[in-house]
Order: structure tokens, then C-alpha cells, then sequence
């Protein structure tokens, strides 16, 4: 069978807008409030990675892995993404990343379908807060997913979401455990950043996105 392009499928955070340093602040606060510094270094391992398991990264830097039980990590990891939403308030569509908007229009335009990979519970609120709920044809439901990025199953999902095959989707991502995870599904892969290995393409920054790269990138 010929593969032909069929649908994109984004990340959120760090790809649609960049909420990562929301992320951070809120790590950091919860982390402090049971003695454990973290940095942005050390909150970098986090990107892509679900809340709970980003939790328990962070229990591990502390030596606190059997400090506690798994109703009172899921309080801490509820506190958390309390804070998280607090910080989200003020976002809007003046957020979206450079060349996203007018990117996702041009997919549109291409009769492409969209599709949104995010392990965040949160993304349905922020896509609404951007204006962008009505340019994806498919969310991911995170608090469906078992297995985080690198394991492909959200990326699975979204393509089987829009009822495409996966090699016939280009999967976008800013994350190392991101990019893993679309390779694994068999798809093409788009790294946002530096030293993301093994995307069939890099870009420095979401400006530089176009369709003509995705279009490229499929044909490789």
C-alpha cells in the first residue's frame, strides 16, 4: 500500500505554547513544600513525561521514593496541577507559539487532519484559553493513556483517533521522550530544539515550522 500524508499530530507544551515554565514553577513550589530542590536543569528530565510519574522523579532526587503512600502522592500531584491552573489563568491566545496558528490553517487548508498527543489532564482548558479547541479534529484523552511518552500508546491513540494508519502521520514534538515515543509508532518525527536525537527533522524553533517541511519529512 502507498503511504500518503494524512494527518499532524502536535505535543502541546513547548510545540503549541509554551507552558513548560508554568510547569516548573509549580513542581518547584510542591517540591519545596516537602524539601526537595529542584532547578530548570533537573525540571528538563520532566518534559513530555506524565504527572505522576514526574512526581515520583522527583521523590527519587529527594530519597523520598517510600516516604509516601499512593493516596498521598496523588494529594501532591492534585496540589500541584492546583497551582499549575492557578498560573494558567492569565493564558490566551497571544501564547501561541511563532507560526503555530497560521501553521495549523495551512494544514487545515491542505485537508490534512489535526491531532493533539499531550500526557497534560489540562490540555482541553488550555487549547480552549489559546482559541485553538476548533483547528484539532482529535484530543487524546491523557487520563486514558496507561503508558507515557517514550511509549508510543498516546500517539497510537491520536492517529486511531482520526482513523489514520500511523505511517501515514507526522508526529511534532519539543522533547526527547516525545520524539521516542512518535518513532515508535512507526511515524515521522519533527523535533522542536536542540540535541533531540533520532527526528527525521529539526527545526530551532516553532517559526521555522511549515507545511513544506512536514510535506519533506514524510517523503523521507
Amino acid at each position: 500500500m502507498v503511504k500518503q500524508l494524512e494527518a499532524v499530530i502536535f505535543d502541546l507544551d513547548g510545540v503549541i505554547t509554551d507552558s513548560a515554565h508554568f510547569h516548573y514553577l509549580a513542581w518547584k513550589q510542591l517540591a519545596a513544600d516537602i524539601n526537595i530542590k529542584i532547578d530548570e536543569a533537573f525540571n528538563e528530565t520532566l518534559k513530555g513525561i506524565s504527572r505522576m510519574d514526574s512526581l515520583d522523579l522527583i521523590l527519587a532526587k529527594g530519597g523520598r521514593e517510600q516516604d509516601f503512600t499512593l493516596a498521598e502522592k496523588e494529594e501532591l500531584a492534585a496540589k500541584k496541577n492546583a497551582h499549575y491552573v492557578e498560573l494558567l489563568k492569565d493564558l490566551s491566545p497571544a501564547d501561541i507559539l511563532p507560526g503555530i496558528a497560521s501553521l495549523l490553517e495551512a494544514i487545515r487548508t491542505a485537508g490534512l487532519k489535526i491531532a493533539l498527543a499531550s500526557v497534560s489532564k489540562n490540555a482541553p482548558m488550555v487549547l480552549a484559553a489559546l482559541g485553538l479547541t476548533d483547528s484539532f479534529d482529535y484530543l487524546a484523552d491523557a487520563a486514558k493513556i496507561t503508558h507515557s511518552k517514550p511509549d508510543p500508546e498516546i500517539f497510537l491513540v491520536a492517529a486511531a483517533g482520526l482513523g489514520v494508519a500511523p505511517e501515514n502521520a507526522v508526529g511534532i514534538e519539543d522533547a526527547q521522550a516525545g520524539v521516542e515515543a512518535i518513532k515508535s509508532a512507526g511515524m515521522k518525527a519533527i523535533g522542536v530544539g536542540t540535541g533531540l536525537i533520532g527526528a527525521d527533522e529539526l527545526v530551532s524553533d516553532t517559526s521555522e515550522l511549515t507545511l513544506a517541511i512536514i510535506q519533506k519529512v514524510f517523503h523521507l
